[in-house]
């Protein structure tokens, strides 16, 4: 039985030129990036290496549209390794880009066409979040389908994830809310699956206790003291990336994706609408089993009772950010119903995660609930 395993070689520099220096960045290397990274840190070095640019394309999340006219793009470009530098968007996209011979990406994740790797990959979060350069997974939008759709392969298992909390630093406070949300997600849904095990635990337990922590500080000394622990939460989202790239994630990232992709929320604020329902039916169905220890864990760290957990971890995130209703993003009623469909017959590689087994009418629940 396997227990762990971390493909890529993990960096950190405390500045981009440091990085750039150590990996000889130039001819043979195509840097994906967006505009405000390109100007901010990028533009003025002239480096020898092309470029490919996100806000050329047009898009938030991935789809399968957006990501055939990159491909289309880079056809004709000479390149031997790939540096994605970025959100998660850039990360999942940067994955393909060193897949041979991929030019329609819904037969790629309908796994339709041979997933054959040719180029390296090296991987630069710039937020705290999707923990994404330590995974083998990519996940986008297929427009055909009207929903996400995730392709998890050794293929996409970056070669090298490069820490540099220096691109961080000026993420506005509503994406690092919610791409810190998004990892708290990922290693408490992560800790309940059934693949957990006491490996993936080290890694799920820290994440959890560092960005809870750092969410306490501050609220207790505002908004911007971020900036003084950005490192601190993206080693944890790091590490909450070691730990569900080992054990897969659940209902809350299978619940949220319909959300996610037809109305275009992005990731983590779409996770964060379904945490603690799924939580709460969790408790409820089996409070007995791992769960209790999370509960545990989560008491003593917000210093409340067992039974009010869930309500003071509401409560914490709620002081971050509001969690609004379905609705309020455009979400239909009749769409509850539709939505719960798609999830479950699109999402059995989350659902198999699950901490208990969720039926249709389980889901349609929890969507009425939040509506």
């Amino acid at each position: 039985m396997k227990l762990l395993q971390i493909k890529p070689t993990i960096f950190k520099f405390n500045k981009i030129n440091e990085f750039l220096k150590e990996f000889n960045i130039g001819e043979g290397d195509l840097i994906f990036t967006n505009n405000r990274l390109y100007e901010d840190f990028l533009k003025e070095l002239n480096l020898n290496c092309n470029f490919i640019l996100k806000d050329k394309y047009n898009f938030n999340e991935p789809n399968d549209y957006a990501i055939d006219s990159i491909l289309k793009d880079i056809k004709n470009i000479s390149y031997k390794r790939v540096i994605a530098i970025g959100g998660g968007s850039i990360v999942d996209v940067g994955k393909l880009l060193v897949l041979k011979n991929v030019e329609n990406t819904e037969k790629l994740f309908k796994k339709q066409i041979p997933i054959i790797k040719d180029k390296e990959l090296i991987v630069i979060p710039t937020t705290c979040g999707t923990g994404s350069e330590v995974t083998n997974i990519s996940i986008t939008e297929i427009k055909s389908d009207k929903t996400k759709m995730g392709l998890a392969v050794d293929e996409l298992y970056p070669d090298y994830a490069v820490l540099i909390p220096e691109l961080c630093i000026s993420m506005p406070y509503r994406f690092f809310v919610y791409s810190s949300i998004d990892a708290l997600i990922h290693s408490i849904e992560s800790y309940i699956s059934p693949k957990s095990n006491l490996y993936t635990e080290m890694y799920s337990l820290e994440a959890i206790k560092i960005i809870i922590e750092g969410y306490k500080d501050i609220i207790k000394n505002g908004e911007e003291y971020r900036k003084n622990i950005m490192e601190k939460f993206l080693i944890a989202s790091n590490y909450a990336g070691i730990a569900f790239g080992n054990t897969g994630v659940g209902a809350v990232h299978a619940l949220s994706y319909p959300l996610g992709g037809k109305y275009h929320v992005p990731h983590g604020e779409a996770n964060y609408e379904f945490l603690i329902s799924v939580l709460n039916f969790y408790n409820k169905k089996n409070p007995e089993g791992k769960i209790s220890k999370l509960n545990d864990i989560l008491s003593e760290i917000l210093k409340v009772s067992k039974d009010n957990v869930y309500k003071e971890l509401d409560n914490l995130l709620n002081n971050l950010i509001n969690r609004k209703p379905l609705k309020d993003y455009g979400m239909l009623e009749e769409e509850i119903d539709i939505f719960s469909g798609l999830v479950l017959s699109t999402q059995q590689r989350l659902l198999n995660n699950n901490y208990v087994a969720m039926s249709k009418d389980d889901m349609i629940n929890i969507y009425k609930e939040l509506y």
